[in-house]
């Protein structure tokens, strides 16, 4: 039997263990330790109007699923300490706000983007120069 004749079978099956592998990654997580579901305040609303704004994309705030950790200016996740945090958990988005900073504008519609723009990261265009949402960006333009 040539190798090229056995790398050929052998191909599929390990796309299987592949895939297998690359869905056990994709298991919903909890939310962080101590965080409680929130109905998200009012103003919510408007930020997210802003931040699509600013974005030039339209999402739905209906589809966010929200969670607060009281009392805490931080919490710790599995990349480290945290005062916001989005995640996708299956069709769902999940925000997480430490209590400290869920009336703070900034941190909230900093996670709202990345709902908006469905992913992790910070792109500059987004973060910095479009909406103003990074720590050294927020007093520099318009939000």
């Amino acid at each position: 039997m040539r190798p090229a004749s056995v790398s050929r079978r052998l191909l599929p099956a390990l796309a299987l263990w592949l895939g297998a592998a690359s869905c056990a990654g994709l298991e919903p997580s909890a939310p962080p330790d101590g965080a409680v579901l929130m109905t998200p305040p009012v103003e919510y609303a408007e930020w997210f109007a802003r931040t699509e704004s600013c974005a030039q994309l339209r999402g739905s705030l209906d589809h966010i699923e929200w969670y607060v950790v009281p009392g805490v200016a931080t919490f710790e996740t599995s990349i480290g300490e945290k005062v916001g945090l989005w995640e996708q958990v299956g069709n769902v988005s999940r925000i997480t706000i430490a209590g400290d900073y869920a009336a703070h504008e900034m941190v909230v519609r900093h996670e709202m983007l990345h709902d908006l723009l469905e992913r992790t990261g910070h792109p500059p265009e987004y973060f910095v120069t479009r909406c103003h949402l990074t720590w050294d960006s927020w007093n520099a333009g318009e939000t």
